[in-house]
């Protein structure tokens, strides 16, 4: 009894300090904020954190996403490749990722992630705030902790259904809009029924929804049938 409480409690207290520790670095204000992101090696430390993993939990959202080999992906603002690579070793030799940011600084510093790894199948886009810059259609745009970020939203939507092939997808990941221990302050956030509304007025549809993120929703959007 006392080993199955045990397994119980233990990723519990796993989130728990997770949290604490994120809490110490959270931004506590907008202004806070700019400046985490003014600093690229504070904002690379923050994303890269091995204590993020407790709550972005990324091999369930893997598996989640069930990404298949030869798909094409662009992971929209890809920041320090943190799901970049990982999206690379599932789509395979015959897929592609684009790891989209707006930071030259991030841009170099993921190059380097990827020059080491020795991968193929991973290009890294500088893109202006408005435009993803693609190369060719994909199967999926992955958005994680971004859409808050990307000021003209209908404009930007019009563009990545625009790049998306038959049956593909735009997956956010993104804060719950409510305190959390984690995340951009509270202004910032976009709340999930907002996000809803807008990619409905857009033209898309929700096809999935997972629950199993501690702070964030999961949502899964595909083109709406004409």
């Amino acid at each position: 009894m006392c080993t199955r409480l045990l397994a119980r409690l233990l990723p519990a207290c796993a989130i728990l300090a997770a949290a604490n520790l994120a809490a110490a670095q959270a931004p506590r204000d907008h202004h806070e904020a700019h400046r985490l992101h003014q600093d690229p090696d504070a904002y690379i430390a923050a994303l890269e954190d091995p204590a993020r993993d407790a709550y972005q939990k990324p091999h369930e959202v893997m598996t989640a996403l069930g990404v298949k080999e030869g798909e094409v992906i662009a992971d929209i603002g890809s920041g320090s490749g943190y799901f970049t690579l990982r999206l690379a070793r599932h789509v395979g030799r015959e897929g592609h990722v684009y790891g989209v940011d707006v930071s030259p600084d991030m841009v170099r510093h993921l190059n380097r992630r990827i020059h080491d790894a020795g991968l193929l199948n991973v290009s890294t886009i500088l893109a202006p705030p408005d435009d993803p810059l693609l190369p060719q259609p994909v199967d999926r745009f992955l958005i994680v902790n971004v859409w808050h970020h990307i000021d003209d939203q209908p404009a930007y939507l019009a563009r990545l259904k625009a790049s998306l092939k038959p049956g593909g997808q735009v997956v956010m990941i993104d804060f719950q809009k409510r305190d959390l221990p984690v995340g951009p302050p509270l202004e910032m956030k976009i709340a999930k029924d907002d996000v809803l509304r807008q990619m409905e007025q857009h033209g898309f549809r929700l096809a999935r929804e997972h629950t199993f993120l501690p702070y964030q929703y999961f949502l899964v959007f595909e083109p709406a049938a004409p």
